[in-house]
């Protein structure tokens, strides 16, 4: 069972991380006699266009070739994600949003409900392939989001607005820095990961109808994103992202 991935999708921490170590990890399984391999990924690998995403896949379709029996878990939005600005709110500062703060929804899945499906595909042999999965409840918007942390937090909603596009701006300016300065290829990546995440929803992409289908994105699990706001602020619960924290 892998749940190996790079920190924060950068270029080459993704060539190393989500594929390199990865495929070690299958060549060893499969020289061992490994019975079963179960690979946690990522549903955004349905629209490859981050090096991460394309690193995922690329081992995705090395673990379906290997002829191993294989699960490829592809959870929606981790509790943890939605999380980066509860101390914001508390504060009394806006929830920020990209756009209308409509744009995208999710099926947001806890830790320990994503790691009970895990073990379940270790021990249901129906479970295998790849597999979609989201939590319980209905799919949310950032803006829905932004209403059950005030909520959670006992004051009013307020929210600030700011244009995907300025995040597509950052991304070509560093790129074309990047052609001088190497690190800023790395940041401009970055950009282009917030960029995806703002524009795009974590849910089962079909291709027939080019749409997300919130409704075909599998439920798994009992913990709420509500729930974990309201732990979170009571601090029964941490879901901060220390050093990868985006929002302040």
């Amino acid at each position: 069972m892998s749940c190996i991935a790079s920190r924060r999708g950068g270029i080459k921490d993704s060539e190393i991380v989500d594929y390199g170590i990865n495929h070690e990890i299958l060549e060893w399984a499969v020289n061992a006699g490994v019975a079963h391999f179960t690979l946690l990924s990522a549903i955004c690998v349905q629209k490859p266009r981050l090096a991460f995403q394309r690193a995922k896949l690329r081992f995705e379709q090395e673990l379906e070739a290997s002829g191993l029996k294989h699960a490829i878990v592809r959870p929606t939005a981790f509790f943890k994600s939605l999380s980066g600005q509860v101390n914001r709110v508390q504060n009394g500062k806006p929830f920020l949003v990209f756009g209308s703060g409509q744009l995208t929804r999710c099926k947001p899945i806890s830790e320990a409900d994503l790691a009970h499906f895990i073990r379940l595909t270790l021990e249901d042999d129906s479970l295998q392939g790849i597999l979609p999965i989201g939590g319980p409840g209905p799919a949310i918007t950032p803006l829905e989001q932004g209403r059950m942390l005030a909520e959670a937090a006992g004051l009013p909603f307020r929210s600030r607005s700011a244009p995907p596009s300025l995040l597509n701006a950052i991304a070509t300016i560093l790129s074309l820095g990047g052609k001088l300065i190497p690190a800023l290829t790395e940041r401009a990546e970055f950009a282009r990961i917030g960029h995806y995440y703002a524009t795009e929803s974590m849910l089962l992409w079909d291709e027939a109808k080019n749409a997300y289908d919130a409704d075909g994105t599998p439920s798994f699990g009992a913990d709420t994103l509500s729930q974990s706001y309201e732990d979170q602020i009571a601090g029964l619960s941490d879901q901060s992202l220390g050093a990868q924290a985006v929002f302040k």
